[in-house]
């Protein structure tokens, strides 16, 4: 098999060649409803499946001749598959291997979930004198569940504090309930 794919930034049982690269895009598209292109390229950077470059012009290829449509909203461009688009992703989609499918749909769910996590629940850092006051609301809609403002030494700490919160703002809610309300 010849590959014809940048291979900058590939992992071992990545993908190297452009057909196989834009049969991923779209089958990702067609499999993770709302998939946006900042996502897209974000998972297969983060698994390290695709070259950034090599993912955006499959992109403008599938775009070009009808197998993807893009929606711009203000924060993102949103992919969607079209009929001809999800007819070659089905015919074709076990050309990929499934750990390589399995792997990218993971990757772009977990993604996905973070980011609106972070559009959901709201972190403010504010430096002081000793360190950084890191405070997190937890919000469900408009009404605004839990607001708790801690601590952070360096912007390591804040950064893993942010991280953290964000894996799963509803466990820490649900463990200080817990522990508030037990006798």
């Amino acid at each position: 098999m010849e590959f014809d794919a940048f291979d900058a930034g590939i992992e071992l049982g990545g993908l190297r060649t452009r057909e196989d690269i834009k049969l991923l895009v779209c089958y990702l598209v067609k499999s993770v409803d709302g998939l946006t292109k900042t996502i897209l390229n974000e998972t297969m950077q983060e698994s390290g499946l695709a070259n950034y470059f090599e993912v955006n012009g499959a992109l403008s290829e599938l775009v070009k001749y009808g197998n993807i449509t893009v929606e711009y909203t203000e924060e993102d461009e949103v992919l969607y598959i079209t009929e001809k688009g999800k007819d070659a992703a089905e015919i074709l989609e076990t050309n990929l291997p499934r750990t390589v499918r399995e792997k990218a749909i993971n990757s772009a769910i977990r993604l996905m979930t973070l980011a609106r996590r972070q559009q959901e629940n709201k972190i403010d850092v504010e430096k002081t004198e000793k360190g950084y006051n890191v405070t997190f609301t937890l919000a469900d809609g408009e009404d605004e569940l839990m607001k708790l403002t801690v601590f952070a030494a360096d912007s390591m700490q804040v950064e893993l504090l942010k991280q953290n919160f964000l894996n799963d703002p509803v466990k820490l809610y649900s463990n200080i309930l817990s522990v508030l309300t037990v006798e």
